[in-house]
């Protein structure tokens, strides 16, 4: 499985949404003032096709899209890219850097404490 661009990311994330849609529902549930194009969003759906990300159902010349990767698939697979890319592979530099750089509540390092304690 092959990173997405972030257009196709938020392309993506839509279909992770709605589960199945046409390529006008997309562009519906595009926030942004103007909506792209039609042969726009269209492009970046047959390449996510392409790259194996969707599948489709046809009715007539019509098609109806829905994922083929999981959100949660694709999360691991981005978080090993971060995870080696930017941290040396060391899941304990990528959490110290959340701690430090995200300015976590004593809540949220309290929940830190109990998962890892769980999984002990």
């Amino acid at each position: 499985m092959e990173e997405l661009t972030k257009t196709e990311e938020r392309i993506m994330q839509l279909f992770w949404k709605l589960k199945k849609a046409f390529v006008k529902d997309i562009i519906a549930h595009i926030p942004e003032d103007p909506k792209p194009p039609y042969n726009t969003v269209s492009s970046v759906v047959r390449i996510l096709v392409s790259k194996g990300f969707l599948s489709y159902k046809a009715y007539g010349k019509t098609y109806k899209y829905f994922p083929v990767i999981t959100k949660a698939e694709y999360r691991k697979m981005k978080m090993k890219i971060i995870l080696s890319g930017y941290f040396g592979d060391s899941p304990v530099s990528l959490v110290s850097f959340i701690v430090q750089e995200e300015s976590l509540t004593r809540e949220e390092i309290e929940e830190l404490k109990s998962i890892i304690k769980n999984i002990e």
